[in-house]
């Protein structure tokens, strides 16, 4: 993983299509914030000033990055919070995430719709993670 940059943005012709690193599956949902907020915030920098603790399940690591993806999703829309950072810790098809980050009334921000399944996929490469996912915009 050394060397390698945590999330790249791919081609997609109407949405915005995601490819995820990470030396462990943890990590693939912590660069999944990562991502999401250098989508949202554009070239702004967000600070990490507040802090928020989620808990989500699933019933395979696809859902349940789907519904992290969603709770993330609710806080910036619902919430004003925009996470920037995360420390994750999965416990089978359960995740607790500590999230960092900053009101979203402070920045002018991209809207997300949603999550979607659509291509989306976890899978452990070589000695690493990879996860592919699509947000509707």
């Amino acid at each position: 993983m050394e060397g390698k940059v945590p999330f790249e943005f791919l081609d997609h012709t109407a949405d915005i299509k995601v490819k995820v690193n990470g030396k462990t599956l943890n990590e693939i949902f912590e660069n999944s914030v990562k991502a999401i907020s250098q989508y949202v915030s554009g070239n702004q920098r967000i600070a990490s000033k507040k802090g928020k603790v989620i808990e989500v399940k699933g019933t395979d690591n696809e859902s349940l990055l789907y519904n992290f993806i969603d709770e993330i999703l609710y806080l910036i829309d619902a919430e004003s919070f925009i996470p920037v950072k995360a420390t994750v810790t999965m416990r089978g098809n359960n995740l607790k995430a500590e999230l960092y980050g900053d009101s979203t009334k402070s920045y002018n921000l991209d809207h997300i719709k949603a999550a979607t399944y659509a291509e989306m996929i976890i899978k452990k490469v070589n000695n690493n993670w990879e996860a592919i996912f699509v947000l509707d915009v």
